[in-house]
């Protein structure tokens, strides 16, 4: 690989995504010459990938409930979103030419609603600004003498520089180049690593053959799941999910995934509580089920008296016994707490993002691994985790700006030593 000369500070970001390039840029403003490495044909696959369907970015919630998000490790991240924040992030995205609006939740999107032009628009100024991109480039630790050895289409190169930051994504959507392939290269260097586990996921259960055949890719929609996690305190919250062939999958599963995967992994089984009526007092809804249905099936019983049917209807036959229909006070009570038990988190490349990864313990205060330094990281690959709904973005975007100030400090540092 051909390095060109020059008396400015070289680093090499590796990893395309929303982290490294954010961490390119704050760079390239401070004068520093950068070279992104992706290992895919072209960066910001998954980022992509995550507009498809609508690009969320951001969320305009208050700071204090926003950062509870982060769970355990809020504290870990508030330094770096103190320094870029949900607010800072909107602006930055109305720097590229996008305009942006708050929806009916309380999330960010652009006003296309897909990620393709805010990319586009941010890898042209950052081209123009001077990042050297390499593209099927993947990283596979480091030389003897330090420099970072890379596989490419033409055979291995080196590059060598004065900082490196990885921002190289979680284990989650490998065909998009998050395929925590880097774990095995930082635990030889003696980096902490807690294990990477699929959050923001589906999760399985046994169905019978013929609900799994009926109902699944079904939604159900205005159900208030709860849940109570291994402090006793119980959570609830209002949304859909879906029902998939071996499971459940959808926002509202995976606003609790982390505490449902947790259980599992304690307890080998996890079980939420649907309400699928959580507009009826379970007063009104017994006293519903209790009018005369006559000669008409208890099907559409339900549906007449209570608009109960299709999903929510065969998922409440799926999961009682035949004796709780025979009873309208049983049934009363399974529609306004209907249990659901959950076994196994689908597998970690089919999650949304990664928990797990370096854990901040083996970072400094600048993000520089105490292991290797010199060496930043950025991004999903730290070991945190969030709901959807715009703050797996933002953390990202947060680090990577938070993992290039840590580099610059790093120059000065070193700089300064080397003078004297």
């Amino acid at each position: 690989m051909t390095q060109p000369s020059t008396s400015l500070p070289r680093i090499a970001v590796i990893g395309g995504g929303p982290a490294g390039l954010m961490a390119a840029e704050t760079l390239l403003q401070a004068g520093v010459t950068v070279d992104v490495f992706d290992a895919m044909p072209s960066p910001g696959r998954k980022f992509l990938l995550a507009g498809v369907g609508g690009m969320n970015i951001t969320h305009s919630e208050a700071q204090d409930a926003f950062y509870r998000r982060y769970g355990p490790r809020q504290a870990a991240l508030a330094p770096m979103l103190d320094a870029f924040n949900a607010d800072a992030l909107r602006a930055w995205v109305h720097g590229l030419g996008i305009e942006t609006f708050v929806g009916s939740s309380g999330k960010v999107f652009p006003r296309e609603m897909k990620a393709a032009p805010l990319l586009r628009a941010w890898l042209a100024r950052l081209r123009e600004a001077g990042m050297q991109l390499h593209v099927r480039h993947r990283w596979q630790g480091w030389q003897a003498d330090g420099s970072l050895r890379f596989v490419t289409p033409d055979g291995e190169a080196c590059w060598q520089g004065d900082a490196v930051i990885l921002a190289l994504g979680g284990g989650s959507w490998a065909k998009l180049g998050s395929d925590g392939r880097w774990v095995p290269l930082l635990a030889e260097r003696g980096v902490d690593i807690a294990p990477l586990q699929a959050a923001n996921c589906g999760f399985e259960r046994p169905w019978s053959e013929h609900f799994a055949t009926k109902f699944a890719g079904a939604a159900l929609k205005g159900v208030t799941l709860s849940f109570v996690d291994a402090c006793g305190q119980p959570c609830s919250r209002r949304g859909e999910f879906v029902l998939t062939a071996s499971g459940v999958e959808g926002n509202l599963i995976y606003a609790f995934s982390a505490a449902i995967r947790d259980a599992i992994a304690r307890d080998g089984q996890a079980t939420v509580w649907l309400d699928l009526l959580p507009d009826r007092s379970p007063e009104r809804l017994l006293a519903e089920l209790q009018r005369g249905r006559g000669a008409a099936s208890l099907a559409n019983h339900l549906r007449k008296q209570c608009g109960l049917d299709g999903a929510k209807a065969g998922l409440l036959r799926e999961l009682l016994d035949k004796d709780s229909f025979t009873d309208m006070a049983t049934l009363a009570k399974a529609i306004k707490a209907l249990p659901l038990t959950l076994y196994t988190a689908r597998p970690l490349d089919e999650a949304i993002s990664t928990a797990g990864g370096v854990r901040f313990e083996a970072l400094d205060e600048y993000g520089m691994l105490r292991a290797v330094p010199g060496t930043f990281c950025a991004g999903e690959m730290l070991d945190w985790e969030a709901p959807t709904g715009g703050y797996l973005l933002t953390a990202c975007f947060a680090s990577g700006k938070a993992a290039a100030h840590g580099a610059l400090h790093w120059l000065a540092t070193t700089t300064c030593h080397s003078r004297k």
